[in-house]
């Protein structure tokens, strides 16, 4: 997928929304680990009821992992009924990828020719080398931990570096990167007042932000401070969204917070 058609995908259904889908068994309704694949079955759900209010969805890797080869084949099957259901979404696979360049190749591989992601992230301390391979796939999209959300991103990404702040020069220095046209970047929904200056770094590029909802990120303040020209967002949701009930209705509810995302976000692109 190309970002023009990202874009008009978030123009047609006046929303930048991305649901995450971080399936945890403990949080699920009860009902459904009596079927034979309770994590798609709940992914499933969550798409039939939201698929229309989103123009993205990112499960992490890491709650399909966690349960073994089982797990990995729940994420098969939720990509492969996204891609063939609404191939019109964009479709992340958050798996902080990032190693030497033959294994950044074959974790690329992975993602985008296997399991056919239209991206994926990727942690770029191992530098060029480790995220070129990424980028050297057509049409799909290496998307880069730049600020993230969490506490812990002050211990590195925001000390000084010969006089600037190391998630600066990471930015600055991705932007000569082989095809650097196909990156996207994290940046947390909880540091908005970041983004100004992360905007005149890299002014067009698209951004994921999580945080907003469960983390405490603000919707406004991150589209004042980091729409672009061409939008350039996706907020991310998961927990807000997904697990809205542990009921049978989990599905409706998920639909209805959804649905309240979407529409703060058509009011924004309105004005």
């Amino acid at each position: 997928m190309t970002t023009q058609e990202l874009t008009n995908q978030i123009k047609k259904k006046n929303s930048f929304l991305c649901i995450g889908l971080d399936v945890d068994l403990n949080k699920i309704p009860q009902y459904l680990l009596e079927t034979e694949d309770p994590i798609f079955e709940f992914n499933k759900a969550i798409i039939d009821a939201t698929h229309h209010l989103c123009v993205a969805y990112k499960p992490n890797t890491a709650f399909y992992e966690a349960y073994g080869i089982k797990g990995w084949k729940s994420l098969e099957k939720t990509i492969k009924y996204l891609n063939e259901k609404h191939p019109e979404i964009f479709t992340i696979a958050d798996a902080k990828r990032g190693d030497i360049g033959n294994t950044s190749t074959m974790y690329a591989k992975a993602f985008f020719e296997d399991l056919a992601f239209d991206s994926v992230t990727v942690a770029p301390y191992m530098g060029k080398d480790s995220v070129e391979p990424f980028l050297a796939f057509k049409d799909k999209h290496t998307i880069m931990l730049a600020l993230t959300s969490n506490k812990g991103a002050f211990d590195f990404q925001t000390k000084a570096v010969e006089g600037k702040e190391l998630y600066k020069q990471v930015l600055q220095t991705s932007k000569s990167w082989n095809n650097a046209q196909n990156l996207m970047y994290v940046v947390g929904a909880t540091k908005a007042e970041y983004l100004a200056d992360i905007r005149k770094i890299i002014p067009n590029n698209f951004l994921l932000v999580p945080g907003v909802g469960a983390q405490g990120g603000n919707l406004q303040d991150v589209c004042k401070y980091g729409m672009s020209e061409n939008i350039g967002l996706l907020i991310n949701s998961s927990r807000g969204i997904i697990y809205a009930s542990k009921e049978e209705d989990f599905a409706k509810a998920a639909a209805v917070k959804a649905l309240e995302l979407q529409q703060q976000m058509e009011t924004i692109l309105n004005k």
